[in-house]
């Protein structure tokens, strides 16, 4: 502890306090945020309803992208591949005033081929999407 002479020659304590180390680790825990916080918003954000949710009424001019089984993706009745999908939600104009689509994918249909169409419906600048599923009292027959 460091000491000063006032007047009169005496010594008394320094009340400075050294803020170096207090820098030193805000700075390094900046660095850590700006490193993990583009890390924590990665993935395909899908609001899936509750599986007791009354059943909507979709218009048929709603955009409805069918992933089926063996793959295929069909939009509107045409049969597109994921390219073909992007190019088709980024130029029609109906689908860019509505903002919206809703994905069906078949039950045998693997999650990987439903994230990849999410994924492309995300790239397009879509931004609400809406999954299809048969309701509870179907399901139950």
């Amino acid at each position: 502890m460091g000491f000063s002479t006032g007047p009169g020659g005496r010594g008394s304590p320094l009340s400075e306090i050294n803020v170096t180390p207090f820098v030193d680790v805000m700075l390094v825990l900046l660095i850590i945020f700006m490193v993990a916080a583009p890390m924590m918003t990665t993935g395909v954000s899908v609001d899936l309803p509750n599986a007791d949710a009354p059943s909507m009424d979709i218009d048929e001019e709603q955009p409805i992208i069918a992933v089926q089984r063996d793959g295929t993706i069909t939009l509107k009745g045409d049969t597109l591949t994921l390219e073909q999908l992007d190019e088709r939600l980024r130029t029609d104009q109906a689908i860019r005033a509505r903002d919206e689509v809703y994905i069906q994918g078949d039950e045998e249909v693997p999650y990987g081929a439903i994230v990849r169409v999410l994924a492309v419906v995300r790239a397009a600048g879509i931004t609400k999407m809406g999954l299809v599923t048969d309701p509870l009292e179907r399901v139950a027959e």
